[in-house]
């Protein structure tokens, strides 16, 4: 199931919150500072514990890491670090896919039954708003068939079943024009 809201992450009462951060995960501006903010001091510690996969970087761009969420009302924080936009055509579109399918996977490991995505790439990295809008959208809507698919074969003896029931996802927009983009691009 997929919802579409205006309004704060930081107090979305869900299993896990995604934050757009940045590689070296120690806060920053936007919605990954006030992530930080509200999640206290602790997010940090536990950030500063992540391991560097090469120096200055903890989490690459497309991948995701998860974190408890201390203060926060939701349980987990996923990081994934969006691409900055330069045209399009330096592999920003499957950069910006893999945050999403990522985080996903990731909330499903840990048991996430609910999860919710701010616009990731949109604010200082300068994706365009509707083609990140699209691509967000379409690796959900794949990422839920593919979860209802194996749902399905479960029930048909042919297959495991995915650990949780249907995820919900939440797309949590800043303004109420983001969340118009949203509202048409999953209209289609």
């Amino acid at each position: 199931m997929i919802k579409i809201i205006k309004g704060d992450i930081t107090t979305l009462a869900v299993d896990a919150i995604v934050n757009a951060a940045n590689q070296v995960m120690l806060g920053g501006g936007g919605v990954d500072g006030s992530i930080h903010r509200a999640a206290g001091r602790e997010l940090y510690k536990a950030c500063l514990k992540v391991p560097e996969v090469r120096p200055g970087v903890r989490c690459p761009t497309g991948e995701a890491r998860i974190t408890p969420g201390f203060k926060l009302p939701a349980k987990f924080v996923i990081h994934t670090v969006g691409p900055v936009y330069r045209d399009g055509n330096h592999g920003e579109p499957e950069k910006l896919a893999s945050c999403y399918r990522n985080s996903l996977t990731l909330a499903a490991e840990n048991g996430c039954s609910s999860i919710a995505f701010p616009c990731i790439s949109t604010g200082v990295y300068g994706y365009p708003k509707e083609e990140a809008t699209k691509i967000a959208v379409k690796e959900v809507k794949e990422f839920l068939s593919h979860a209802e698919m194996q749902r399905c074969r479960a029930r048909e003896g042919q297959g495991r079943a995915p650990a949780r029931s249907e995820m919900e996802v939440i797309f949590c927009c800043f303004s109420e024009h983001d969340a118009n983009v949203y509202r048409s691009t999953t209209a289609c």
